[in-house]
């Protein structure tokens, strides 16, 4: 049986739940990366697994450092979960370099699971998490194995061109994302002055709009992993792409407006908060 598709049901007869598995960077102080989307992925009722890529010196004020993993363990490490557990959904973050973009393109060719693609160019606080060699890779080799890719403004214009200053441009830039291979663009138009509008479009020419309120609050580091993820677990849980996209933009809206302070800097959402009453 391949492993996407392998019983879900343990020697001890209970079921497991869907498995998602996150590949991206470890964030040393929580709020995002690999720390967000397990904590993401255990909110919404699935198992999360991670092949993680680099490992940051990061904190509520900035990245101070990262380091790759090598290529092999990157592949070594998919291939532990892949072959043996098998998985429903799976999540890129942040691949740092044109050989990890490269082996992780190549790894997912093969899944035959949904794939979000979160193309993570700088982090929250505007370091760089992908070396600038390596936009073209992304845009060549990972958008067109993604199911769902999930830019924001600025990495709209990174891999596109497309400079979106309101939200009349979102569906030009959907457009150019869609050019580059994926079968779904979600725009997040968060960055936007007044609501937060984001535009999914997909390459059949469908088009959904998701609107929530703007919370006053600054503690909103993690926020692109995860609303990543959150849409991988729920595509996991069985959901088309507009209902998965739905559900994630409810869960992550929640938790920016629990987001708290942590540090002296930009504080975390809340992934817990439908647990805090």
């Amino acid at each position: 049986m391949a492993p996407t598709e392998q019983s879900s049901v343990s020697a001890a007869g209970s079921a497991a739940p869907p498995r998602v598995l996150t590949v991206a960077g470890s964030d040393s102080g929580g709020g995002a990366g690999i720390q967000a989307d397990l904590k993401a992925m255990l909110a919404l009722g699935v198992h999360g697994m991670s092949v993680i890529t680099a490992v940051t010196a990061q904190n509520s004020l900035g990245v101070q450092g990262y380091w790759e993993l090598p290529a092999e363990a990157v592949r070594a490490q998919f291939r532990s979960v892949v072959d043996d557990i098998g998985v429903q959904a799976v999540k890129t973050g942040m691949l740092a370099s044109v050989e990890l973009v490269e082996t992780v393109s190549e790894l997912l060719a093969g899944v035959g699971a949904p794939v979000v693609v979160d193309p993570v160019g700088v982090s929250k606080h505007g370091d760089a998490l992908l070396a600038a060699e390596a936009v073209a890779t992304v845009r060549e080799r990972l958008l067109p194995v993604a199911t769902v890719a999930t830019p924001n403004l600025h990495e709209v214009a990174q891999l596109t061109g497309v400079v979106v200053e309101d939200e009349k441009d979102l569906p030009a830039a959907a457009e150019a994302v869609l050019a580059l291979g994926p079968r779904w663009a979600l725009v997040k138009g968060g960055h936007l002055a007044g609501e937060a509008v984001d535009l999914l479009a997909g390459a059949d020419g469908e088009r959904h709009w998701y609107r929530a309120a703007r919370y006053d609050n600054r503690h909103t580091h993690g926020t692109g992993c995860t609303l990543a993820s959150a849409i991988a677990a729920e595509l996991a849980k069985g959901s088309t792409v507009p209902e998965a996209v739905g559900a994630a933009k409810e869960y992550v809206t929640g938790a920016i407006a629990a987001g708290f302070a942590l540090g002296a800097g930009i504080g975390p959402v809340d992934h817990g908060w439908r647990t805090r009453g």
